[in-house]
């Protein structure tokens, strides 16, 4: 018995990755955005070393090799694109102008993903190796960034909260398709940036309560807080004419 492609100890992290991934989106959607988060964050870690196991098989065949970049960058469409966007929207990134967010964010990682794969795989076939620099945010940062953001959940307004989500859709996206150099980082930072994470999810899930999110589908928590501001003004400035 024979099945397509390959089956080695280089791949083990990267469909580790994909199964937390599907597993968040399945808690997300009932509800319980802490395992959701933890989820997330593992699937970053388990990205974030990757490629460094799987670099330490010396034998890897060119096919190997093609077949790991583009099963990672696969994965990553769903841990770091749809995943994160997922997880957003049902925390109340909402409307219309939560979607057109939604929708960014996802076609940035796409886009990034696929341009990743076609000068990855041109260097593997000349330099061969790690490389020192990304064009562009890497996908895998928003495993560190939504979970820091959602923290500060715990902290701020609810109304502020929606906006960073908002902004982190936002930047988050354009900065995977703006063209700068970003540092790979090293062993040792890779490893203090994962315990950090996972201090900040353990804090999460075991000191604090989170506040459930109510918008219905078609509403967006900023714009009605904006809306219901204008008619609070109206409705005092009425009031002050009258009196």
């Amino acid at each position: 018995m024979r099945f397509i492609g390959f089956y080695d100890y280089t791949v083990v992290l990267t469909y580790l990755s994909l199964i937390s991934s599907v597993l968040g989106i399945t808690r997300a959607i009932h509800g319980d955005y802490k395992f959701a988060i933890f989820c997330l964050a593992f699937s970053g870690i388990c990205d974030a070393f990757d490629g460094i196991v799987a670099r330490s098989k010396k034998n890897r065949t060119e096919d190997e090799k093609a077949f790991g970049i583009q099963l990672d960058s696969l994965c990553d469409v769903v841990c770091f694109g749809v995943f994160p966007a997922i997880i957003c929207y049902l925390l109340g990134v909402r409307g219309t102008l939560g979607l057109i967010l939604v929708f960014f964010y996802c076609l940035c990682a796409v886009i990034r993903l696929a341009f990743f794969n076609v000068l990855e795989g041109k260097r593997q076939q000349t330099e061969g190796g790690a490389t020192k620099t990304y064009r562009g945010l890497p996908v895998t940062s928003i495993a560190f960034i939504l979970p820091l953001a959602f923290w500060l959940q715990f902290i701020i307004p609810e109304i502020a909260f929606m906006v960073l989500l908002h902004a982190i859709l936002l930047v988050v996206g354009f900065l995977f398709i703006f063209d700068f150099k970003f540092p790979k980082l090293s062993f040792k930072m890779i490893i203090a940036f994962s315990l950090l994470l996972l201090m900040t999810v353990g804090a999460i899930m075991a000191y604090t309560r989170f506040r459930i999110p109510s918008p219905t589908d078609q509403s967006n928590p900023i714009i009605e807080e904006i809306v219901d501001g204008i008619e609070e003004f109206i409705e005092e400035s009425n009031e002050d004419e009258a009196a």
